[in-house]
């Protein structure tokens, strides 16, 4: 590679987010796992976190991690709303830590979509007598036949969930997590209050766009409120619901204004999980021009995800001003070293772990 191809290379120029310089622009993003025991992470996830920052990713989260019990999305996930696992977190946090890679976590409530199976039993609704509990939502209505029927949250309990997630923010700080991230996407709770097609409500937190951003923003408010100033907050967000009369990109965008004035740093720009049976058009960097209108029209930054699969594309990608960071999931999951990869594609050097010099 020639020194023009070095110096345009963005995907490795670092960038500092509050006192949190991310040594490269790739992310590993969360992916549930669905190998937790009563919410604590086991070895699967120090594993799994571990390799992917053995790998050169900058900045690695963990999966969706539940701020209660009810909010898990199966029995199976990880959770921060109980001591032991701030203790059980730790080791994986150093692990991460010592790789030169930061520690994320995404904080995230499931909703409606709660009490599923992991998608290699069915993901379908898990029985009160096979450890399944009653899932909560702004208003009651499954999100499709085989799932649980939720129970409308009242007013007060609204607020016991925002509640929930400033405890665990204080959590994830004790286990030394360095980002976090507001799960607000995909279809679990947060992202039901957003939009029309699962909020029916008709008080404080339903029916106007005023109302049904409430939860979100003060859950923003919450969490910045204990999460250190010197910290970065992100909050993942489905930019559409790719249905007519949902949840779109003009609210998100607006919705994102509100969130930086709460001092929310990223958003990390998803789509879609509202609604079953959606007609989605899946493609190389489909969701990057929703990152893109974000960050254009909103003024933050954004991370840009979703079938973003070549070096070549996360560099053009950055290089266009179209997203801050790439965030990525399934190709990490193809090949943990793929930062690795992508260097030597980009004409870059990135130093390996001392215990793998050898084959460099």
């Amino acid at each position: 590679m020639n020194g023009e191809v070095l110096e345009m290379a963005r995907l490795f120029t670092p960038l500092r987010l509050r006192e949190i310089e991310l040594k490269n622009r790739i992310v590993v993003s969360p992916m549930c796992e669905y190998s937790a025991v009563d919410g604590h992470p086991q070895p699967w996830h120090l594993v799994h976190l571990g390799s992917r920052a053995v790998g050169g990713a900058a900045l690695v989260f963990t999966e969706a991690t539940a701020v209660e019990a009810r909010g898990r999305i199966s029995p199976a996930d990880t959770g921060i709303y109980l001591a032991s696992h701030v203790d059980a977190w730790r080791s994986i946090v150093d692990f991460v830590r010592k790789q030169g890679a930061v520690p994320g976590m995404q904080l995230a409530h499931s909703g409606r979509k709660g009490s599923t199976a992991p998608p290699w039993l069915g993901g379908k609704k898990v029985p009160l007598e096979e450890g399944g509990w009653e899932p909560v939502a702004p208003s009651a209505e499954a999100f499709d036949k085989d799932y649980p029927m939720p129970r409308a949250l009242a007013a007060a309990e609204v607020r016991e969930i925002v509640d929930a997630f400033r405890k665990a923010a204080e959590r994830a700080f004790a286990a030394g997590f360095e980002v976090l991230e507001i799960h607000a996407a995909h279809g679990y709770l947060l992202h039901e209050f957003l939009s029309p097609l699962s909020n029916f409500r008709q008080d404080e937190f339903g029916g106007s766009f005023e109302h049904r951003i409430r939860i979100v923003l003060q859950v923003a408010e919450a969490v910045r409120e204990v999460w250190p100033a010197r910290l970065p907050l992100f909050v993942r967000v489905s930019a559409t619901d790719w249905k007519e009369g949902g949840w779109d990109l003009e609210q998100t965008i607006e919705l994102s204004k509100r969130l930086k004035a709460f001092s929310v740093d990223l958003i990390d720009v998803s789509s879609g999980g509202i609604v079953p049976g959606v007609q989605i058009p899946v493609g190389p960097g489909y969701q990057v021009k929703f990152a893109e209108a974000i960050r254009k029209k909103a003024g933050i930054a954004t991370g840009a995800v979703g079938m973003i699969t070549e070096p070549e594309q996360a560099d053009a990608i950055l290089k266009a001003g179209q997203a801050d960071l790439i965030i990525m999931a399934r190709e990490l999951l193809r090949d943990p070293y793929w930062p690795r990869r992508a260097a030597h594609a980009l004409g870059e050097k990135i130093k390996p772990p001392a215990q793998y010099e050898r084959a460099w």
